[in-house]
């Protein structure tokens, strides 16, 4: 979808002006592993509009494949939404959805290519496409279904709890978003989303509660992550490039690792979430370990931290990696600012002084 920004702090109703850029929590990912390197295809559908023709142009120009994106012939339009400049932790952030009978609204499983969705070697859905109607709730658990050539599914639970705020019963946003976990082999889930949700109020209260995903990650702001990763006697299930068709049993023991986040300068606290996922993504497309994963995770949410949109450029791969095998005192110390990602040797790419902080012994 569109995505707009303020072009100032304070309540909506006092923004003089708003940016147009590209926004959607799956688009997110996407955008920020193309530019990290990886071959990836968004699927979607969007209006025949102008607003269609950014997000498919903006997005492509990111590396993504957008051959799968569709038009919609009804005349429905492009989402879109407006935001305020702050956290959305917090009660002043405010949102304003213009997304109910959007093109994308229509997704389904009548209208989604099935082979198109299992092209990868990874799958990642987001709980905010179930929030959209009947249709994509309906699509998002035929896709959450464990069946033989699934690639391994990745699902963010990213409970938007103004999109669910109509959705009662067996369609209310704590019931799906629930199922949906329980159906993905890499499950992301805020602290913050688990308390609210289903009134789980640890990591491991929330393991208890999805036994099933082979890697589950809870995420805890700015105190770091914590990731489960079920050890079967197959060896560890669902955490590299194989595919996600086992049974979901949640038999076998995790591993646990934890990893405090890093010290960030913050520009705009929002798209954290969708590049922490990017970010251990990348990571577990190429086989690492479990802690580097985290700290991926953490490296990719902190250049979206110290950007103003929700999509950044990521720092080098190189880079990344000098970073994330640093040891634990000099990773504690660790501070980023803006400028961070185009730096690997002491100056940003425009000469100025460098916002990375890095110990010497």
């Amino acid at each position: 979808m569109v995505t707009f920004l303020p072009s100032h702090p304070g309540r909506l109703a006092d923004v003089p002006a708003f940016t147009r850029t590209i926004g959607g929590a799956e688009s997110n990912v996407a955008c920020a592993l193309a530019a990290a390197g990886h071959p990836v295809k968004w699927i979607s559908r969007v209006g025949s509009d102008g607003f269609g023709d950014h997000l498919v142009e903006a997005i492509g120009a990111y590396g993504v494949d957008t051959s799968a994106v569709r038009r919609d012939a009804a005349g429905r339009p492009t989402g879109i939404y407006f935001r305020t400049a702050t956290d959305r932790s917090t009660t002043a952030h405010e949102v304003a959805y213009y997304r109910a009978g959007s093109a994308a609204s229509a997704m389904s499983p009548r209208t989604m290519d099935r082979a198109a969705l299992w092209s990868g070697r990874v799958l990642h859905l987001s709980g905010i496409t179930a929030a959209l109607s009947d249709d994509c709730r309906a699509l998002m658990r035929e896709l959450s279904e464990r069946r033989p050539g699934r690639p391994l599914l990745s699902f963010d639970v990213n409970h938007r709890p103004a999109l669910w705020r109509e959705a009662t019963g067996p369609d209310s946003g704590p019931r799906v978003l629930l199922d949906l976990a329980r159906g993905a082999d890499l499950v992301f889930v805020g602290d913050d989303e688990a308390a609210q949700l289903w009134d789980l109020h640890s990591p491991e209260a929330v393991r208890a509660a999805l036994p099933e995903p082979a890697v589950l990650v809870v995420k805890a702001g700015a105190d770091g992550a914590t990731a489960f990763v079920r050890d079967t006697a197959g060896g560890v299930r669902g955490t590299g490039t194989g595919t996600g068709t086992g049974t979901g049993s949640g038999t076998g023991t995790d591993t646990v690792t934890s990893v405090p986040a890093l010290a960030v300068d913050v520009v705009a606290p929002v798209g954290a979430g969708d590049a922490f996922a990017a970010g251990f993504l990348s990571a577990t497309l190429r086989d690492l370990p479990t802690a580097a994963r985290l700290r991926h995770g953490h490296l990719m949410a902190a250049a979206v931290l110290t950007d103003a949109g929700d999509v950044c450029v990521p720092p080098a791969r190189a880079h990344a990696d000098r970073l994330a095998a640093l040891d634990d005192a000099a990773w504690g110390a660790l501070r980023l600012g803006p400028g961070w990602t185009g730096t690997a040797t002491g100056t940003a790419a425009d000469g100025a002084t460098r916002q990375e902080s890095v110990p010497t012994t």
